[in-house]
């Protein structure tokens, strides 16, 4: 299993940093679905301008399908920070009764000016309206994350429901486009890098867009449960502080070739598949690391409209901002 897959990986890190004079640095198991949207963990990829890498902290990332195996992982301690979906913050905390808390932005989705997630169909599929979907096979990630929701909500909104006048099925991001292309299924909700496939550039298009659901979206933030907070404190305000510096370098135009170089690397893919990175086809990141709490609970709101949850969750109930605005201090202060 991915969990146990990382045992050994841990244990090395820890046999070779405990020979250290100070206490061991804190081995931080970060979840992450695609690696080029959430930009943590891809910053700590970028050790020659953290400042606290090795010595406070370590990263070892971990990869799922969705934010919904995530919640299931914290859920047996087998991850300590994960990407979490607006829907899945509210399993995770009524179903899953987690002591969960939202503790700084991943990133949001149909920003004014900014990449909503699309939902693509063929060209040749004679798709034209939603009410074209009936009966149709469509492909999401994860069920119960926010790009299946989304999905959901807005075939409600045209009358058509799950089981009853469509199937859908996860898949796989990597996997999504062939299987449209092979016709195996007649839509997907897709992400980047993925929507820049050449083959999906030329041979499909959007049907419509995450934001034609649920509006501007708070899709992603980073999630981390109370108790493990306030166990490492220190060392968690070092990890957002270079968390933030590598956001800020990522960020900046001047740095935008160079990034893309690095993210090519760490993810195998060509660069020119990455030219849409950092830019305004990108999806927005909060500068300052904060995520809209506003349009979370807005996301909640939409949930229960659709019927998806029963009661609205008071996001700021689950909030814990202090890690990330001490690190927002501190990043300021020097360069």
């Amino acid at each position: 299993m991915l969990f146990r897959a990382i045992v050994g990986t841990i244990a090395a890190l820890m046999l070779c940093l405990g020979s250290a004079a100070n206490a061991d640095p804190l081995v931080i198991r970060h979840g992450w679905v695609s690696m080029t949207n959430v930009l943590s963990p891809l910053v700590f990829e970028h050790r020659d301008i953290l400042r606290h890498y090795g010595k406070s902290y370590v990263v070892v990332p971990m990869h799922f399908a969705g934010t919904s195996p995530e919640i299931q992982a914290i859920a047996a301690d087998d991850v300590d920070v994960i990407t979490l979906a607006f829907s899945t913050l509210a399993a995770g905390v009524q179903n899953a009764h987690l002591d969960l808390r939202v503790v700084a932005d991943g990133f949001q989705d149909g920003a004014p000016g900014y990449l909503s997630s699309p939902f693509l169909v063929r060209n040749d599929s004679g798709i034209r309206r939603i009410e074209d979907l009936k009966g149709k096979v469509l492909a999401s990630n994860a069920i119960g994350g926010a790009l299946d929701v989304a999905l959901r909500a807005l075939l409600r909104q045209h009358g058509l429901e799950d089981k009853r006048d469509y199937t859908l099925v996860e898949a796989a991001f990597p996997n999504m486009n062939a299987m449209l292309l092979e016709k195996k299924v007649d839509l997907i909700a897709d992400v980047p890098p993925f929507i820049f496939a050449p083959q999906i550039a030329t041979n499909a298009h959007p049907l419509a867009r995450m934001k034609d659901a649920v509006g501007r979206s708070q899709m992603i933030v980073l999630a981390m449960r109370k108790r493990f907070i306030s166990a490492h404190r220190a060392a968690l305000t070092d990890f957002f502080e270079d968390m933030l510096r590598g956001e800020r370098w990522l960020l900046d135009p001047a740095n935008r070739a160079a990034a893309r170089e690095n993210v090519a690397r760490a993810t195998k893919l060509p660069v020119a598949r990455l030219k849409y990175l950092y830019t305004s086809a990108d999806y927005y990141h909060a500068p300052d690391g904060r995520p809209d709490i506003a349009a979370m609970q807005r996301d909640m709101a939409t949930e229960v409209k659709f019927g998806f949850l029963k009661t609205a969750l008071d996001v700021r109930k689950y909030v814990d901002l202090s890690l990330i605005d001490a690190a927002a201090r501190r990043a300021r202060k020097s360069p």
